[in-house]
């Protein structure tokens, strides 16, 4: 099964998810990763590895104990630019670590909303943010395709090596725009392919799961983006990452297929004239999109 192919049926697509749904279950109960990335073999803390995707050591000490678990292939709050009194969506929050992190600069007037599809993670952030008493951030129970988040409701969506996992990339997009106010930012970091990537490794669910064989080639992520209702679409390769991507599989050269990346867009054309989007989820499901 080419598990990243564009006419995968809706059972595919559900085989995906439960995979990848699985390990991360598996990343909570262990309360972290198991090396540089949660794609490596080899043992790190969550602290070294954030700091390899270019955390600095206040970030990591700024929150609660078990909320940085060692996720992600970069850090997107270099791109955010977040500001007092914005709201913010992070896709596959995890333990909770970007939202706390994005809590501290968008103040008491602002608010974090964090959507996870693995109901552990989930358990896990909320125990966070009642430990670092966070009442500004909220965490979700949903898939990225699906967001549980009203229509154009959000200043700015950002992520971390999650949205390679989807199986669907193109509604995740499409519900990003959905959500997003007029003139909303995205700011993601994650992996995509730098070359076409070979069929053992697109076809390996395991690579699925460890933010590789998902992986878009970088014309296909502007195309998809640009596609979805959003403009000013950048893709910056971060070629360095390379160096710790090496060590997801190892022996296997996939560093000279993917690459992480910093991923920039706005919904609309910089203010000047509406972005297509898809229909409103209540004009799509039949019922009242979902509060704020």
């Amino acid at each position: 099964m080419d598990v990243k192919g564009n006419n995968m049926s809706e059972h595919e697509h559900d085989n995906i998810r439960k995979n990848v749904r699985g390990r991360y279950a598996e990343i909570a109960k262990t309360k972290g990763c198991c090396g540089v990335s949660c794609c490596s073999s080899s043992p790190a803390n969550g602290a070294d590895a954030s700091a390899k995707l270019g955390y600095s050591a206040k970030d990591m000490q700024a929150v609660p104990d078990g909320s940085n678990m060692g996720l992600g292939c970069g850090n997107p709050h270099v791109i955010a630019n977040l500001k007092e009194g914005e709201v913010v969506l992070d896709l596959g929050s995890g333990g909770g670590f970007d939202c706390f992190l994005a809590a501290r600069k968008v103040g008491d007037n602002g608010k974090i909303i964090g959507i996870d599809m693995t109901p552990e993670m989930l358990s896990k952030a909320r125990e966070n943010a009642v430990k670092g008493n966070y009442e500004n951030v909220e965490f979700r129970l949903g898939e990225i395709e699906y967001l549980p988040v009203a229509d154009n409701s959000v200043d700015v969506i950002i992520s971390n090596c999650v949205i390679n996992l989807s199986p669907d990339k193109k509604q995740v997009f499409r519900e990003a725009c959905r959500v997003l106010k007029h003139g909303g930012r995205l700011a993601v970091s994650d992996v995509v392919a730098v070359k076409k990537l070979p069929d053992q490794i697109k076809k390996d669910l395991a690579a699925y799961a460890g933010c590789v064989a998902g992986a878009a080639l970088v014309s296909e992520v502007k195309a998809m983006l640009s596609e979805a209702g959003f403009s000013e679409v950048r893709v910056e390769i971060n070629e360095a990452s390379r160096e710790f991507i090496k060590d997801w599989f190892p022996g296997s050269g996939i560093e000279s297929y993917v690459a992480s990346a910093k991923i920039e867009a706005v919904k609309g054309e910089a203010l000047r004239k509406p972005a297509t989007c898809p229909p409103k989820l209540s004009e799509r499901r039949g019922k009242p999109s979902p509060p704020l």
